[in-house]
């Protein structure tokens, strides 16, 4: 079992969560940076954006999780805070920094789908990364099965939890992401083939496609109502992505990727 410190600074422990997190930030703020100037957009913009939104966002991770898990926390309320122990969702993270991000590009008179546009690969490649801090700390992992002969051993040895060997939901959602961003980043630049707000599009459809399927694997999904949440916001984010790619192929007006 991999020990989730990864190292001690006297009385702080640094978790390898939190170096897989910060780590998919930092890439998603260079790319996103490197692309900025082609969308109009300013490096520092970005950046300042950053920088306002991520603790926000983690904030937002973290009310999420306590919302759907209110029955424990109403008589743990000191427990709130404590993110530390787990417990954050990644679609109270990305609906709370979205809400920055809108904010913000009004503030900036940016249009909103510039800046999600050169976010959208980003963010791909960062939830990629930051799967591999549910492997590390044994969460976000599926149904027992009696073997995992298809991975590595030192993945297999990590998801014996509880007994049992687990289907490593992280590492399909960990894929899917990543191919989502190679796919993205191959076809964001090609003349005349994507418009202006499709490569949010893809990220809404893509990652809302793959999460509902992988979400249905997972046994430690948040309920509501006897549903699991994030299926029902996957629905969501799909069919926002395909209203968007109708809206830019319906109207001549919206401008192509590739012109800048």
């Amino acid at each position: 079992m991999i020990n989730p410190t990864a190292f001690q600074i006297g009385p702080f422990a640094i978790r390898w969560y939190a170096i897989c997190i910060v780590s998919g930030l930092f890439l998603a703020v260079y790319l996103a940076r490197k692309e900025a100037p082609k969308r109009r957009i300013k490096p520092d913009d970005v950046l300042d954006m950053i920088l306002i939104a991520f603790p926000i966002a983690i904030i937002g991770a973290r009310l999420y999780y306590v919302a759907f898990q209110w029955s424990y926390y109403k008589d743990h309320l000191a427990e709130i805070p404590a993110i530390w122990n787990g417990g954050i969702a990644i679609y109270g993270g990305l609906l709370t920094g979205l809400l920055v991000m809108y904010l913000f590009s009004r503030r900036r008179f940016i249009p909103i789908l510039n800046f999600t546009d050169i976010a959208a690969p980003g963010v791909m490649i960062a939830q990629s990364i930051g799967r591999w801090g549910n492997f590390i700390n044994q969460e976000a992992y599926g149904a027992a099965v009696k073997n995992l002969p298809y991975l590595p051993n030192w993945i297999k040895q990590q998801m014996y939890i509880d007994g049992s060997y687990r289907q490593p939901t992280f590492l399909y959602e960990s894929l899917w992401n990543f191919l989502g961003f190679a796919l993205l980043m191959s076809i964001r630049h090609r003349p005349h083939f994507l418009k202006q707000g499709d490569p949010t599009a893809f990220y809404l459809i893509w990652y809302g496609c793959g999460r509902f399927v992988i979400e249905g694997m997972r046994t430690d999904s948040l309920m509501f109502s006897g549903l699991r949440v994030s299926q029902w916001l996957s629905v969501i984010l799909v069919l926002l992505g395909l209203g968007l790619v109708i809206y830019n192929r319906k109207n001549k007006d919206v401008p192509y990727y590739s012109e800048g």
